[in-house]
């Protein structure tokens, strides 16, 4: 199905005065204090973050999967549900890909539907955590790091098949993660099984074309729990250097140790120039891939400031890939897309809020309560009028959750589609 626009409009109608009323009172909060709401505005109508095609449908876990009704079945389908979102937030002009669950049979016909929403091909994400049906090697055992060379060179030219096929569908990037490690003592010389990583990652970093970007993710465990190869930035950030100066980091919010400061890793990666891509989700005790800002807003708040900070002072890192990365399978996926990205773009708004120079008197002065107060003042305004002005500037809706419900999307969908309808690649 696709939105008309019109109905947007008409549902915008019915709330449009509570909005500007709303409007209105923040405007006139940050006219006092020197701030201009517009200009974040602005930024806010811009932003823009991808969707993986991987979160479209019903996530699981290893004990079950409760699939929800009218689930995308293809590549076109995840490509009209991504269109739906688009069309009600603005802010997923995006798509990421994962190989080989969503290869186009149609490379033109999917390109011609993705700009038809105003959707753009992200980086494109590599699969060798799973065997498929049609391989020769297993990567039961490990992928880029495997002691057995066959199966590294599999993984090696499953990673470069994936460049060519991002390439057909103009993509820039592509996202490394590794599922390799080992549950037990002495299954894996842990030398080697790095050696032959880096080794791996700079074969595929030599088919990476010139205007393009690899980002290597980390991630402390899970599904191997005695020790995961690339298993924190650090190491992640060494092998990027390794391969090249197109190499970055990737961070995934789930992919840490419970209570660990991400902000500080964010910062770190951004003054070093090597923090490529950000993907959002949220936790409570690890990956947990929970709607992003259902946990821990503060944190997320934090993060974005540094984000916002490293943006303006940091030239030498290149303009930053933003994913969510979520996926579970008690909510309706796209309700929980929408919340998501309702979360990011506030995180964002609180970041843009705060007085960088204050606070760097603040700290030049040794004065931690300031430093505390203008952290927490700028988190504790209510952006949400900021966030749904952007929306409306932009011809979407105002509020486009209940937008999606007064719309009986999914109940349509269901209707399209059939209730059994099940992703692909889950």
């Amino acid at each position: 199905m696709k939105i008309d626009k019109n109905k947007i409009i008409d549902l915008n109608k019915d709330i449009e005065t509570k909005h500007l009323i709303q409007l209105d009172s923040i405007a006139n909060q940050l006219q006092h204090k020197d701030i201009d709401g517009q200009d974040i505005i602005k930024k806010l109508k811009i932003f823009q973050v991808a969707i993986p095609s991987w979160a479209l449908g019903a996530g699981g876990t290893r004990f079950g999967r409760f699939s929800f009704g009218g689930e995308p079945a293809s590549l076109e389908q995840k490509i009209d549900d991504i269109g739906i979102i688009n069309t009600l937030t603005n802010t997923a002009g995006a798509v990421s890909l994962h190989i080989p669950w969503d290869i186009p049979k149609d490379y033109n016909g999917i390109k011609e539907k993705a700009a038809s929403y105003n959707i753009v091909f992200d980086a494109v994400n590599s699969n060798t955590f799973q065997d498929q049906p049609d391989a020769n090697e297993s990567y039961k055992f490990g992928s880029l790091s495997n002691i057995n060379k066959a199966g590294r060179e599999q993984a090696i030219q499953h990673n470069i098949e994936v460049i060519n096929i991002g390439k057909k569908l103009g993509s820039k990037s592509i996202t490394v993660w590794l599922a390799d490690g080992a549950n037990f003592p002495g299954q894996n010389n842990f030398q080697k099984a790095l050696k032959n990583t880096q080794d791996s990652l700079q074969q595929i970093y030599q088919s990476l074309p010139n205007d393009w970007k690899m980002f290597i993710e980390y991630k402390p465990y899970e599904p191997n729990f005695y020790s995961t190869v690339i298993q924190d930035w650090g190491t992640a950030l060494m092998l990027a250097e390794s391969c090249g100066d197109r190499a970055y980091t990737l961070v995934d919010l789930g992919h840490h140790l419970p209570n660990t400061n991400i902000e500080q890793i964010v910062a770190t990666l951004l003054y070093k120039g090597k923090l490529g891509g950000f993907h959002f989700n949220d936790s409570k005790y690890g990956d947990d891939d929970l709607t992003v800002g259902s946990i821990k807003p503060y944190t997320l708040f934090l993060i974005f400031n540094e984000l916002v900070y490293g943006m303006e002072n940091n030239p030498q890192n290149p303009d930053l890939a933003w994913m969510i990365d979520a996926s579970h399978n008690a909510k309706d996926p796209l309700e929980d897309l929408i919340q998501s990205l309702e979360a990011i773009l506030i995180a964002y708004a609180q970041a843009l809020l705060v007085d960088q120079n204050k606070l760097r008197e603040a700290q030049e002065a040794q004065d931690i309560v300031t430093c505390q107060e203008i952290l927490q003042d700028a988190y504790r305004t209510d952006v949400r009028p900021l966030v749904r002005e952007s929306r409306l500037q932009a011809y979407a809706a105002i509020d486009p959750l209940a937008t999606y419900r007064a719309l009986n999307v999914r109940k349509n969908l269901i209707k399209e589609r059939g209730k059994k309808s099940t992703a692909t690649g889950l």
